[in-house]
């Protein structure tokens, strides 16, 4: 019998001999022994990932400014940021012969005579939506379920910015084709700074330098778009992405996962395979927008006329509610020192934002200090088991949308021919009540669902079948949930009220005492007040007897079918059993 000498070994020593790598094996190896990737390689690319297709919210914001990378640097290569006037002398004849600024003349060129080009500034602006939403929405789903908590506050920090940054980027690229819509917007941003007390004015020629609107501000913007922002949100998702990987990931609570473990698919080939989909999944959604769905039609505003605003001239939508904040204001203004004080535009348009931004960055903090809460937390937790905290951001939500929709009063007393002063003076009043009223029937609404569980995992299930005893009342059977079920829902801690002189240092000494204790103490009262605790091991062994005591006293109704006829001698086809017995 011959034998295959090639899978043999060629050597009968003890220690194994490699063979000689290839070309790419060796530039692997030459760049290991400098830079030490193999060792760090070897454990991340194995590391695990849990799947759930919320965690898919951040792999579209991810994905999608993948693309507005892609695209963008497509629109570079024609897009010309000047101001110096020219005479259009392109392919859309409407617009032929008319004097406007290089940067719209270039932005037509793209649009019109550039194969491909205005499908590329279609996806680029679409993704740059998507972007921000998909930001918006993943920040939801993680403070939702308490992702933020310790020990990544500072990732929350990190995302908070990034939103932060890709709305300022948003407007930023909005800006750059000189059109009269987004002049418009760039008029506007210079009164915003004009309101600042003081330093208004000055901020304003810094950045125009000079008068509005000078010759300087589309080239500056073009920077601030293309370089500076785009710089910094590439360093603030490479440290979301590390800090993601050094914290491991959160996951749901379920049979076999615990805060110590992760139980999910690896990074390859699974992991990656998935995302590497999911991406062009995302760049297909956004191509398809982009070639159907047109946005920012430029050519129908015109080149910018600072003496010309558009009719119904509004931002882009994540711009619109402190465009809302804006035009609910009341007029108030006063003079001081020989300074003017434009609290109308100044309160709403810098103030506003900016408190609601601190707010924003702070959740996790407050929370923790309320709640006295110092774990680590690697389990999710649902949001109704949060009443307090779900509350809390649907109440912020509402705000937002009360302000959003305020945005549009114009456009809604048009389509409803309503006055516009009745629905500026409602919006008033509903952004401040409406957000309380959002807060109580949210928080009521998650304490009932905390109820309904409860009373699922004491006396199980509704089947939908209903007996009637001997005695003529009627019930309905209750089945037990299955153990997994069970799990999940008892998988989370027990509220702990805060009080003073409960926390202890690594000696086991109280801490002392600060001068807000009194107010953390109600407040942590308040924070976890009519909250439903997940039963007892007692309550729950008390329930099983009752549930088994149940079922002996029905097991004769097992063998046939609940057709309500149990007790009068007319039953139905033997053979059939209740559902889920």
């Amino acid at each position: 019998m011959s034998i295959d000498t090639s899978k043999v070994a060629t050597s009968n020593s003890s220690a194994a001999t490699a063979k000689k790598s290839g070309k790419a094996g060796a530039v692997a190896n030459w760049a290991d022994e400098r830079l030490g990737l193999g060792t760090a390689m070897k454990k991340n690319l194995r590391k695990v990932f849990p799947d759930h297709w919320s965690f898919m919210l951040g792999e579209i914001a991810l994905w999608s400014f993948v693309v507005l990378l892609l695209t963008g640097v497509f629109l570079t290569l024609w897009y010309h940021p000047s101001m110096a006037e020219v005479v259009y002398e392109g392919s859309y004849d409407p617009l032929r012969g008319v004097l406007m600024s290089d940067a719209m003349a270039s932005t037509l060129h793209i649009s019109f005579d550039v194969r491909g080009g205005l499908l590329m500034r279609q996806m680029h602006h679409w993704a740059a939506m998507i972007f921000i939403a998909s930001m918006m929405v993943h920040l939801l789903r993680v403070y939702f379920t308490g992702a933020y908590r310790k020990p990544r506050e500072l990732n929350w920090v990190i995302g908070c910015l990034l939103l932060l940054l890709g709305t300022l980027e948003g407007f930023t690229g909005y800006s750059l084709p000189d059109d009269l819509l987004s002049g418009t917007g760039i008029r506007a941003a210079d009164g915003f700074m004009k309101s600042i007390p003081v330093v208004g004015t000055y901020l304003s020629f810094f950045l125009f330098g000079g008068e509005f609107p000078g010759e300087q501000i589309i080239p500056r913007l073009y920077m601030i778009h293309v370089l500076l922002i785009p710089g910094i949100l590439l360093a603030l998702i490479a440290a979301h992405m590390l800090l993601l990987v050094y914290h491991k990931h959160t996951q749901w609570p379920g049979p076999g996962r615990t805060e110590e473990n992760v139980v999910g698919f690896p990074m390859l080939p699974v992991y990656a395979a998935k995302a590497g989909g999911f991406f062009f999944i995302v760049f297909g959604v956004t191509a398809i927008m982009g070639g159907l769905l047109g946005i920012n039609p430029i050519w129908k505003y015109g080149p910018y006329d600072p003496t010309k605003v558009t009719a119904g001239s509004q931002p882009d939508w994540y711009m619109g509610w402190p465009d809302g904040a804006l035009r609910i204001m009341p007029g108030w203004e006063f003079h001081l020192g020989g300074y003017s004080f434009a609290l109308n535009v100044f309160l709403p348009i810098i103030v506003l934002p900016g408190l609601m931004f601190t707010i924003l960055l702070l959740l996790p903090f407050i929370e923790s200090w309320i709640t006295g809460d110092k774990r680590e937390h690697h389990l999710l937790e649902r949001p109704r088991n949060a009443p307090t905290r779900t509350a809390l951001m649907v109440s912020l939500m509402t705000f937002y949308g009360l302000m959003w929709a305020a945005g549009g009063n114009d456009i809604i007393a048009i389509t409803l021919n309503s006055d516009i002063n009745q629905i500026t003076y409602f919006m008033r009043v509903a952004v401040f009540v409406g957000p309380a009223i959002a807060f109580w029937v949210t928080r009521r609404w998650c304490i009932s669902l905390q109820r309904h569980d409860e009373a699922k995992l004491l006396h199980g299930y509704e089947t939908g079948v209903i007996m009637r005893s001997p005695e003529g009342g009627y019930s309905e059977r209750h089945l037990p949930i299955s153990e997994n079920a069970a799990y999940t829902l008892t998988a989370r801690d027990r509220d702990v009220v805060w009080t003073p002189g409960s926390e202890t240092d690594e000696s086991g000494v109280a801490a002392p005492g600060g001068r807000l204790d009194g107010l953390r103490a109600k407040l942590s009262t308040l924070w976890f007040a009519d909250n439903v605790q997940k039963p007892t091991a007692q309550e729950l062994e008390e329930a099983r007897h009752h549930a088994e005591h149940e079922h002996a006293l029905t097991a004769a109704l097992d063998g046939v079918a609940a057709d309500g006829h149990q007790f009068d001698g007319h039953h139905a086809v033997e053979g059939e059993s209740l559902r889920g017995s």
